[in-house]
Order: structure tokens, then C-alpha cells, then sequence
């Protein structure tokens, strides 16, 4: 797609600059006065912090003891200082342009830019981290942030080359050689870097999110205008491949937070595309461009709360700023409101992994409500089935059902199919655990042995010790939308010991509540049991669960269990702080053949 787009398409002349210079003072004079005092106040307080060490035995942490945190943490608070020194310098502030030169220097230095965790590429053949835990400063592999890295530095030379090549001659020679040596050259030289997607197919949001900050290394770099367009091109063909994965619905199967990388990096390509081609190449009608871009809208569930399947945060952190500008690009109106609710504090793009053309574009675009009025219908939130993702949304009343089928191959993966939400009010009742802190584990054989990714977490059966198995095979089939809810096949998902023959589940929301009706069919006698995930401590009695807001009538002889679970993991605890409450429910005996129907409802007054 891109790449046709890309053939018709001609380089602007002059390319427009990437970012206002320093030396442009209406542009930085024009700042909002919260902005600029938000900028400067955090500027002030990294600038009383020194640079830290990049230590080999922090790098070292990630194989010996499984910490991502020992090398990102100075790792980030390098990038960040670097950032803030150079806001605070075009704002006024020239007393930190030597900590700029400082930031700019230690990055130089640094042996690699890429992070403990992402130390391997994997390829076949690629060395193991295990053998070669330290980086190579001859290696040509780039990940996430070795590219973020390049583009801080680019943007950092945009705004301030005049003061920096006057007080540190020779420093932004030295810059734009290191981003050439371990970037520019590498993306056009060397295809085995496997988010490029020339030796696999399964790629996520690193392709767009990579490109995109190589396509700002690039526009920034003053190389020949047929060096850049042969870049582009191939940054084009990249960003095809990964299309070709995403599906045609546009769902994003690392759910909503994932967005701001997938979808959201997408749209930093496609805005750069745009501007770099003084407009002739602008995709912002083509249907599947604009599925993509949307999806945050059909993932968000109202009170800040989105659909978190996967690894994904119950309540993320969102590029309010990036969904905006997605909306005005394709004309939804919806989608620029919720950008607009979510534009969030400046310093959000800083204050994860330091996101620096995110941050500018946010100072320069400003928040200006959108003149057409929302309707009741835009503002209820959205409703409706997306195919391809197997994820659906119903509203009815003050109830709000997520419910997906999927397989379990998926992204960022949970062991989830056929799993379901319930919120009442805005509020949560029945969820999904979602994320917690990256560790070696995460992405490791071992990651199914981490709680919050396994079906005994999950709003799904279990039948006896059987959990849903690993990997695309293992599937929802014969999955149906229906007008309120979904039904679907879930046998396919669970392995061939638990000698399943069916386990059906139709799922059915009314304005008074949700109907959960599963049917289990297994060769000889077994004995199921269901899970279900409350946000609210349930009150268990011999017939009825109830919670401050919800009950749920249990079968008559049925065991049923609640443990509670403290969020300790500061990931989650930033999305469910306190506890949750797993319950566990299961007849009497072994049986081979089941129909539960689990009836949620509002809590009647009178049993308050």
C-alpha cells in the first residue's frame, strides 16, 4: 500500500524542519505559560541530578537475575535529562546547554543503545544472550530504543545546532556519525534485523515504531535527497509487511496501551510521509489506515477504562495528543474527543520510555475543543464486533460487556480465549488482571508461569488440572456475534488431555445484566470448575455471590472458593491498587457432560 503511494510520490523542496530552532523565538515564545512552566520545573530538577552510569553490571542483571530495570533505569534518565536540558535551552534557559553537550556526549559513548532485554535479535543464527551478554559496539542490530535514541538526538541537533556547533565544535559531527554508523547505514544495509520482516512474518508494533524514529534520524540527517528517497522506500516496504499483518478490522491484538506504538507509531509514519511530500502523499482515506487508527475508540470502555486483553493496562496511558490528530487526519470527530480526554499531562511522553517528537508535537498542537458538539450516541461509547480480532462490545444500560475469542498466539499473549469483561456504572466487576513489570520472564519460556497470564486468572473453565495450552493452533472456533453478546467454541483451546468433546459458551448482555451460558462435554468423567476475577470483595454464602454492586445465584451443591489476591506489582497496582478477589466454583463430582448458566445482576436494594 505505502509503497504504491510512494512511487507517485515527490520530495518536498525544501523538506520542512522537523522541529522550531532555538533561534526561532516566536515558536518558542508562544508556548503556553502552564507548558512552559511544567517544561521548566521539571528541567530544574533533573538538572541538580548528574548523568548516571551506564554499568556493565546493571546490563549484566538482565541474565543473571532477570532485571530489566537495572540498565533501563540510568538508561531512560539519560534521554529524559537530555530532553528536558534542551527544552529548558529553547525556552530561555542557555545556562543548561552544557548539560546538553554532557547528554550528548554520554550517548555518543555509550557502547550500544540498545537495552539489556533486547541484547538478542531473534533470528536464526543470531548470537545467544546467555554467551554474549555485554554489547558489541560492532553490532548492527537495532531495537526499540536504540532508534528512540537516534531520534532524541536528531531532534535535540534540530532545535539547538547553532549554539551547540558554536560552544562544542565538532559534537553534532560526531552525533550524526554515530546515528549513520548504528542506524542509518544498518536499516539500509542489513535485512536480518527480524522487525524489518524479511525473515519473519510475524511482526508487531516494534516495525512501525522503529521506522518511525529512523524515518526522524533521516529527515534530520541533510543526506542527499536521493539517499533519503531510497530510504523512505524501503521504510515504506516495512511498513507494508507489517500492514499485511495487521487485520483488516484494525484491531490491535496488544490492546488499547499497545496502540500508542502500533496504530499510533503508524500515524507518526504517515504524518512524516505527509509533510516530507508537502502533502502529495496522504493515505487518510484508505479504509484499513483508518480501522487502525480508530481502534482506540472501539477499545475504550468510559471512566478512563479500556478493553485489557493481554498485556495490556486496565487503565493505559494513552497519546491523547496522537488520537487527536488521528481523528482530525480522518475526519471522525469521536475519535478527536477521546484524543482530547486523554491529552493527559505534557510530560507523560517523558515519563516512560522519553518520547521526544511525541512531547513536541503535543507543545505545538494545541488542545482546542472541537467545535461540533458530541451526540448521545458518540458519547455512550461505541458498540459493535470486530471480525478479525474476535473482540466484541456490548451496552445495554448501565452494564458493558468486552468479550473476545481469539487463539492463544497472539501478541503479548494471555492464556484468554473466550474470556470476558463486566462493568457496571463505568465501573469494573468482573476484569482482567492485565500487565505487570517487565521482567526476563515476560518473554520467556518461562512466561507462562507468571500468574496474570494463565487460565486459572482468566474468566474462562477449567477443566480439572487443564489449563488453555500455548500457541495460534489452540483457538476459539464456530465464533458467532450475536445481537447481545457472542457465542463461541473454546475446546480448541485447551490440550488434547483434557479429552474435551465441546465446551460451548454463549454470552448474552441485557439491561438487567449478563447470562454466561457454558456447555462442557468431555470423553470420560471430569470435573470442571470457573473462574471469575472480581474487582470487589464477593460475599460468599451457600447460594449466592454478591459483591457492593452485583450477585450471582450459585448452583445448589456447588463448591465455591474465593482467595484474594493483594496487587503488590506496581504495574498493576497502578490500574487495580489494593486487592483483587478470584473465585473459584465447581460442582460436586466428576461429570461428563455440564450446562452451567451464570446469571450476573444488579444487587436488588433491599439486600444492602
Amino acid at each position: 500500500m505505502l509503497t504504491e503511494y510512494w512511487k507517485k510520490a515527490v520530495l518536498a523542496d525544501p523538506l520542512p524542519p522537523l522541529v522550531p530552532s532555538a533561534e526561532d523565538r516566536a515558536a518558542w515564545e508562544g508556548i503556553a505559560a502552564a507548558d512552559r512552566e511544567e517544561l521548566l520545573n521539571r528541567a530544574a530538577e533533573y538538572a541538580r541530578l548528574p548523568y548516571p552510569m551506564r554499568l556493565a553490571t546493571d546490563f549484566l542483571a538482565f541474565t543473571r537475575n532477570g532485571s530489566r530495570k537495572a540498565d533501563e533505569n540510568p538508561y531512560f534518565f539519560r534521554r529524559r535529562k537530555l530532553c528536558l536540558s534542551a527544552l529548558a535551552c529553547c525556552l530561555g534557559r542557555t545556562e543548561t546547554l552544557d548539560d546538553v553537550i554532557n547528554g550528548i556526549w554520554c550517548l555518543c559513548e555509550e557502547s550500544s543503545w540498545v537495552i539489556s532485554a533486547h541484547r538478542i535479535n531473534p533470528i536464526p543464527g543470531a548470537p545467544s544472550q546467555k554467551e554474549h551478554p555485554l554489547p558489541d559496539p560492532e553490532d548492527r542490530y537495532i531495537d526499540l530504543f536504540a532508534a528512540q535514541t537516534g531520534m532524541i538526538l536528531t531532534l535535540v541537533k534540530g532545535m539547538l545546532e547553532g549554539p551547540l556547533r558554536q560552544a562544542a565544535p565538532g559534537l553534532t559531527e560526531r552525533l550524526m556519525r554515530e546515528i549513520d554508523r548504528r542506524l542509518l547505514s544498518p536499516f539500509m544495509e542489513n535485512d536480518d534485523c527480524w522487525w524489518m520482516g524479511f525473515r519473519r512474518t510475524d511482526l508487531n508494533n516494534w516495525t512501525p515504531w522503529i521506522v518511525s524514529n529512523i524515518m526522524i534520524c533521516a529527515l534530520g540527517s541533510g543526506m542527499s535527497r536521493p539517499a533519503l528517497s531510497a530510504l523512505l522506500g524501503r521504510a515504506c516496504g516495512m511498513l507494508d509487511r507489517w500492514l499485511a499483518v495487521v487485520p483488516s478490522d484494525g484491531g490491535c491484538d496488544e490492546g488499547a496501551g499497545y496502540w500508542n506504538m502500533a496504530g499510533g507509531a503508524l500515524l507518526d509514519c504517515l504524518q512524516l510521509l505527509e509533510e516530507a511530500t508537502g502533502g502529495t502523499m496522504a493515505l487518510w482515506e484508505e479504509e484499513k489506515i483508518r480501522n487502525i487508527l480508530s481502534f482506540p475508540l472501539k477499545a475504550e470502555i468510559g471512566n478512563g477504562y479500556f478493553l485489557n486483553f493481554a498485556d495490556c493496562d486496565a487503565r493505559p496511558v494513552l497519546s491523547g495528543e496522537r488520537i487527536q490528530t488521528a481523528g482530525e487526519k480522518t475526519g471522525n470527530a469521536a475519535l478527536v474527543r477521546l484524543g482530547l480526554r486523554h491529552r493527559g499531562p505534557l510530560l507523560a511522553e517523558l515519563d516512560d520510555v522519553p518520547h521526544l517528537s511525541r512531547l513536541l508535537r503535543k507543545l505545538f498542537h494545541p488542545a482546542e475543543p472541537v467545535p461540533d458538539p458530541a451526540s448521545p450516541a458518540a458519547e455512550a461509547g461505541w458498540e459493535g464486533w470486530l471480525p478479525d480480532l474476535q473482540v466484541r462490545m456490548v451496552r445495554r444500560g448501565g452494564w458493558t460487556l468486552g468479550c473476545k475469542g481469539g487463539h492463544n498466539g497472539e501478541n503479548h499473549n494471555h492464556y484468554d480465549v473466550g474470556t470476558f469483561l463486566l462493568f457496571l456504572d463505568g465501573e469494573p466487576e468482573i476484569v482482567d488482571a492485565g500487565n505487570m513489570v517487565y521482567t526476563a520472564k515476560t518473554f520467556s519460556e518461562d512466561r507462562y508461569t507468571l500468574w496474570n497470564t494463565r487460565s486459572a486468572y482468566h474468566n474462562v473453565p477449567l477443566i480439572g488440572d487443564c489449563e488453555q495450552a500455548p500457541g495460534p493452533g489452540y483457538r476459539a472456533e464456530n465464533v458467532t456475534c450475536l445481537p447481545d453478546g457472542l457465542a463461541l467454541e473454546l475446546a480448541g483451546a485447551y490440550p488434547a488431555e483434557a479429552r474435551l468433546s465441546s465446551c460451548h459458551r454463549t454470552l448474552s448482555l441485557t439491561a438487567e445484566g449478563l447470562t454466561v451460558t457454558d456447555r462442557i462435554e468431555t470423553a470420560v468423567p471430569c470435573l470442571p470448575s470457573w473462574v471469575f476475577l472480581f474487582r470487589n470483595r464477593p460475599v460468599l454464602s451457600a447460594s449466592l455471590l454478591e459483591t457492593a454492586k452485583l450477585q450471582l445465584p450459585l448452583p445448589s451443591g456447588w463448591k465455591a472458593e474465593c482467595q484474594e489476591i493483594p496487587v503488590t506489582d506496581p504495574r498493576m497496582a497502578r490500574n487495580w491498587p489494593g486487592s483483587l478477589w478470584r473465585v473459584q466454583i465447581a460442582p460436586p463430582g466428576p461429570v461428563p457432560a455440564l450446562q452451567a448458566v451464570w446469571q450476573f445482576r444488579r444487587r436488588e436494594p433491599e439486600n444492602r
